[in-house]
Parts: C-alpha cells; structure tokens; sequence
C-alpha cells in the first residue's frame, strides 16, 4: 500500500498548472457514447477516475486512442457499442460518476443496464432526481441489488423539475433528452461550469442545448450527433485546493491555465482571511505574507461557494486567528474527516451541518486517513501547514481527482513524497 507523507512547515513559491476539470470529464467522456462518429477531446486530467471511465467504454466495444500515449487527449469512436448493458460491475464500482453512463445510454438506446456506482461515500447520496428525470422522459426504472435498469418504448421531451438543485441529475438528465423527439425543460438546473461544459461539448456535435449556466436548460432533441474537437475547461476545484494550500503554507505562487470567474467565490472567502489573491486573464496570483484571519463560509450551489472546498477550507481555517463557522448546506454529513483534523491538534466542533473552528497558529503532524476525494485533499493542505510528519494513507481517493499532485506540489516548495507501506496493527490504527 502506499501512503502519501509531507514534511510540514515550508512556505510555497513559484507556478504551478492547473489540469482539465475532472467533474467535467467524466461527463463528457460518456456523452461520446450518444456520438455517430468519433470525437476528440483534449485537457482531460491523467487521474483514476478518467482512466476508469475509459477503460469502461473499452469494455463496451468503443475504440479509445490515446492521442499522446496518454489519458490527456483521446478519441473516442463509440460506433463499436452496440448493446445497452455494462457488464464490468468491477469498473463501474470505482467511481460515482458512472451514472452519466445511464443518460448516455437511455439517451443513445432508449434502455440502459449499468451497475450500481460506486465511488467516495463521504455521505448517503442517493440518484433518485436522476431516476426522475428518467421517468418524466417516459422511461421505466427498475432497481436491483446489483444495478439499475431502464427501458422505454418510447422517450418523448417533457418539462423536468427538479425540488433540489442536483448536478449531476442536470447533467444526466441532459444526455438523455438530447436526442429526444421533442422540447425537453429542465427546471432549476444546477449552473456549475462543468454543467456548462457538458452543454458546450454536446452543442459541438450538433445537439440544440440553451441556457445552460442559468436556472432553466432548453433541449430541443435531434437525430444524430456528429464527430467534433473538444477541450475540456480548467479544473475549479484543482485550483481552489492549491489556493488554499498557499494560503495555508504562505507563500506566493502563481497558478495558471484557470478561469478566473469560475474561482470567485473562493477568491472571496480567501481574501477574508487576509490572503492576497490576484486575477489575470487565466490565472491568479496567492500571496499570504500574514496570519489569517478567521471567517465564515457557507457552501452552495454554484455560483455560491463550492461544497467540494468545504474540507480544504476547513483544514485551512484550523490555522486561523480567532473562531470560524463553515455551515455545509449541500450535503449531508459530509464533516466525517473532521476526526482526523483533531489528531492534528485541530480545535473543531461539528454540529449536524455546522463546524465552529477555533483557530490555532500551527498544527502537528500525526497519522491521518483520506476518508474521500477532497477530505483527502484538506489532510495535503493540514500537512503542509503543520509542524512535523504527516502521513496520510488511502490516497486512492486523492488520485482519483488530482493529476501529479505530487510533482506539482514538490515544484512550488512543498516537502511531500509516496512511499510504499507493507499495512500492520500500527498502521489500522490510523
């Protein structure tokens, strides 16, 4: 097994890249499926999550060429699927995002058989506005132990309502109704930018998708679907991560290849804390030269302040003068890393959807889990910030949606390396 282990205490300086948006990818990458011809698609993130969903569509019968001998530009030709049902449970249960494969499907076949998806399962997170929205196109959802089917007899585009806002719901709802006969209206749409780059990337083959980015999403369903060159947007959350950790560490690092727009409600939440943030044209400068200060951050749908910062912003305000309050309003249980920060010497009381963080100066450097993805990544940032050695073991789930996090961060300063571990009574202790 390996583990990830990081010397703390060492200010960031220099530039650092920013990678293609992992929650786009794997979105985009089924939406292939619905394609006649093959499609290319550029700036995917070399992560686990990327390569799973390939080797997916592989088993399927899709043809995958690795432009560059690797995972960061593909085309994919999807005209060898010929069946409705995935059949490699293994695969589809290593990540959440294998759902996309359900709309994709219903939308290409008019049916789906996928296996139940699988993934970080920080909290209960049910798909069932997905299977809604299924529904409300005329499909008929039948759930078993072990997967999920869908059948129609004839899919026809209808308005959709969603009671919550749900990306991923929106955006499998998207790829069904996209070659529905038919207006289909999706009704509070989830707005993130990855939603947008969905819309965008199917606009490209030819679907007629309007106003995606706003509440309402228009679909007007065509026939086919044809060949295009994609490239996928920057990495919101990649860069907010790596924002906090310079805000954590100090330092000054420049971040390129972002959206600016796309971070603002990060850039606003950091500058609070008495970090400096600069904007370019794609990128932004962090400086922290003094100690941060305490504030109050509340996650939201986009463009509110992003859910998966939460933990990274969590670990980043445990080193912060005076109380902090991080109220998450998007999901459910999701302060269970929150152990983890105290082993630490964190100072957090978590009250149902409510951590209330008394700041301290310095944190020390102890055993830690990666319980999840961005759990994960806020372990990275209390390590760089702290006093000592972290180790922090099931990285699994911090590769899944970070590209050479640690090269990136070995670039700017940071002392962080793997090593490999045989597992024993000490290390289960962690």
């Amino acid at each position: 097994m390996d583990k990830f282990v990081i010397n703390g205490g060492n200010k960031l300086y220099g530039e650092i890249s920013v990678s293609g948006a992992k929650n786009a990818a794997v979105s985009i990458i089924p939406a292939a499926v619905l394609a006649d011809e093959p499609c290319v698609i550029e700036n995917l993130p070399k992560i686990k999550d990327v390569s799973v969903i390939l080797a997916i569509l592989e088993s399927m019968g899709a043809k995958v060429t690795r432009i560059n001998g690797d995972d960061s530009k593909v085309e994919i030709d999807p005209r060898g699927i010929t069946s409705h049902k995935v059949t490699c449970e293994k695969l589809v249960g290593d990540m959440r995002a294998s759902y996309y494969l359900l709309g994709a499907l219903l939308g290409k076949f008019g049916k789906a058989v996928v296996p139940l998806p699988g993934g970080c399962s920080f909290c209960e997170r049910p798909i069932d506005l997905h299977l809604k929205a299924f529904e409300t196109l005329g499909a008929s959802v039948n759930i078993l132990p072990s997967k999920i089917e869908l059948d129609s007899e004839k899919l026809e585009g209808k308005p959709i309502y969603f009671d919550v806002v749900s990306v991923g719901a929106t955006m499998n709802a998207m790829l069904a109704a996209v070659k529905v006969p038919g207006k289909t209206v999706i009704d509070r749409a989830a707005k993130e930018p990855h939603v947008v780059d969905l819309a965008n990337f199917l606009n490209s083959m030819g679907a007629n998708i309007k106003g995606a980015g706003t509440d309402v999403i228009k679909i007007r369903g065509v026939e086919r679907l044809h060949s295009c060159t994609y490239s996928i947007i920057p990495d919101q959350i990649e860069a907010g991560t790596y924002m906090a950790a310079v805000a954590a560490t100090g330092g000054n690092v420049l971040i390129k290849d972002v959206i600016p727009e796309h971070l603002d409600s990060i850039t606003t939440k950091l500058r609070d804390t008495g970090t400096i943030v600069e904007e370019y044209d794609e990128s932004v400068r962090v400086i922290r030269e003094n100690e941060l200060k305490s504030c109050n951050v509340k996650t939201m749908p986009h463009p509110g302040f992003p859910t998966d910062m939460q933990p990274q912003f969590v670990a980043l305000l445990a080193t912060a003068n005076g109380r902090s309050r991080v109220m998450e309003c998007v999901w459910e249980s999701r302060f269970s890393y929150i152990p983890q920060l105290r082993k630490m010497g964190a100072d957090i009381v978590d009250n149902g959807n409510v951590a209330h963080i008394y700041g301290k100066n310095r944190l020390k450097g102890t055993k830690v889990r990666a319980l999840d993805l961005r759990a994960g990544a806020a372990m990275v940032i209390a390590g760089l910030a702290a006093d000592g050695l972290t180790e922090i073991s099931d990285i699994k789930y911090i590769e899944r949606g970070y590209e050479k996090i640690i090269e990136k961060l070995t670039s700017i300063g940071a002392d962080i390396r793997r090593v490999t571990y045989k597992e024993n009574v000490e290390d289960d202790d962690i």
